[in-house]
């Protein structure tokens, strides 16, 4: 696990969310590149004035993640112009299942932003990043990607897809110079964790996550997986049997009941 050297320009999408912006203040700094993805207006003019005031560039780029081949398309343009070292994928979608399931549309949203859209932009800047002979790619996935959520499958099915790709590309990438991580954060406070119906163990701000997540990617660390304790939570419920974590989260309050 050797360091990388600070990268001159990040992407990082969903950055107008609670920990895309949390890591990109933290990477905000005089002479770097930010280009920021998002899709309110109002939240990315106001993250751009504050990234700019640290000294940063930035370049802010308001899309659908799910028109997939205009995504593809414009992340193409954007690095052909502006070479991104270290490329953060960020934006996630998530569902709450009620009492008759989840519906055809919630799964198709959840699993477009959340795998389609992560793996197309990881698609679409690779081609870039082995012709200059390097790069970084971070895959935001979650603890959830070790055992299913019962309150959230689409959302764990998703985050689980994500942690395997990034792992295997991992492998596959080494020789190539391009560094892939795989993030596995516990709950963060944020809309999307707010989300949540049941309690939040061990709950961190979103700044604390970015210096966990940012310290993790200078090492090059395979996984930056945190807090600590439910991070081998999860990975626990894993490794027993199958009703032994499911009792396990019925009696920890992670279980859907009605």
């Amino acid at each position: 696990m050797s360091r990388r050297t600070p990268p001159a320009s990040v992407l990082i999408t969903g950055a107008t969310g609670g920990i895309g912006r949390a890591l990109a203040l933290h990477y905000a700094a005089p002479g770097r590149i930010l280009i920021l993805h998002g899709r309110d207006t109002t939240k990315m003019d106001a993250l751009t004035q504050e990234c700019t005031q640290r000294g940063a560039r930035v370049l802010a780029l308001l899309h659908d993640l799910t028109d997939i081949d205009g995504w593809m398309n414009a992340l193409d343009k954007v690095a052909s112009v502006n070479p991104i070292d270290l490329a953060i994928v960020n934006a996630g979608a998530t569902h709450i299942i009620g009492g008759d399931g989840e519906s055809w549309a919630d799964i198709e949203r959840v699993l477009n932003t959340n795998l389609r859209a992560a793996l197309a932009t990881t698609s679409a800047l690779l081609p870039h990043m082995q012709r200059r002979g390097g790069g970084q790619i971070a895959l935001i996935s979650s603890v959830s990607a070790w055992y299913g959520i019962p309150v959230s499958p689409a959302y764990s099915a998703s985050k689980a897809a994500l942690k395997n790709y990034g792992e295997a590309m991992r492998a596959w990438l080494a020789p190539r110079n391009i560094a892939v991580s795989v993030v596995l954060p516990g709950f963060v406070k944020s809309a999307m964790s707010d989300k949540f119906p049941t309690g939040k163990p061990f709950m961190l701000s979103a700044e604390d996550a970015a210096q966990r997540i940012a310290r993790g990617l200078a090492r090059n660390q395979a996984r930056i997986s945190f807090p600590m304790l439910l991070a081998a939570g999860t990975w626990f419920l894993a490794v027993l049997p199958a009703p032994v974590s499911q009792l396990l989260l019925q009696w920890l309050g992670f279980s859907r009941k009605t």
